[in-house]
């Protein structure tokens, strides 16, 4: 099972998360308690193996700003969070990164990867990016075609509950591998893809 941790800030979360053996890992580039700036992702990006999915994560920027900004992070992949048309995605695709569609559950019902001409898609809770848990069983009665992602108030002692509710094709998870809001724990991160990969 494909496996996201986001919100890295540190080196150290990087060395973390590529050592638990995470699939992808996200930096914030927009408004959150896990901003980092540009430059930081760029840096915290190059110490990346080649292998392991870098995202740049954005809600709401003009995407001529999202287009600069992913550029000089120097990342594989952009993440645009809300309620984008499938023209945004159109007018990435020139940049020739992995684009990730993320919304909440609720707005993309019947949603399958890939209906705006996104590669990932990723269903969050009704705030998304709140770390909030919600019902995740609805998914699993019929989940969405293709490679999506779940998320939302997943942590290491409840993920194995959720991936066997929604059947997903990847987990992503933030706050909760974290001992304080921000501030990731290498030992939650260990433990939660464990946990993952038991599950998967």
């Amino acid at each position: 099972m494909f496996v996201k941790i986001c919100g890295l800030s540190t080196a150290e979360d990087v060395r973390a998360a590529v050592g638990a053996g995470a699939d992808a890992v996200g930096f914030v580039l927009t408004e959150s308690p896990r901003r980092v700036s540009t430059a930081r992702a760029r840096e915290l990006v190059e110490a990346v193996p080649e292998g392991v999915l870098t995202l740049a994560v954005f809600r709401d920027e003009p995407l001529e700003q999202v287009r600069r900004d992913a550029l000089a992070a120097g990342v594989g992949a952009v993440q645009l969070h809300g309620d984008h048309p499938a023209s945004a995605f159109a007018d990435l695709r020139d940049l020739g990164l992995t684009l990730v569609r993320a919304t909440s559950a609720a707005s993309a019902a019947g949603a399958d990867c890939g209906d705006f001409g996104e590669d990932l898609l990723l269903l969050d809770s009704p705030v998304p990016g709140s770390g909030e848990s919600w019902d995740w069983s609805a998914l699993g009665e019929a989940p969405p075609a293709g490679r999506w992602m779940l998320a939302g108030g997943l942590a290491p002692e409840n993920v194995a509950d959720a991936v066997a509710l929604a059947r997903p094709w990847g987990v992503d998870v933030s706050s909760g591998v974290e001992v304080r809001r921000g501030v990731k724990s290498p030992e939650l991160i260990e433990e939660f893809l464990r946990r993952v990969r038991a599950a998967g």
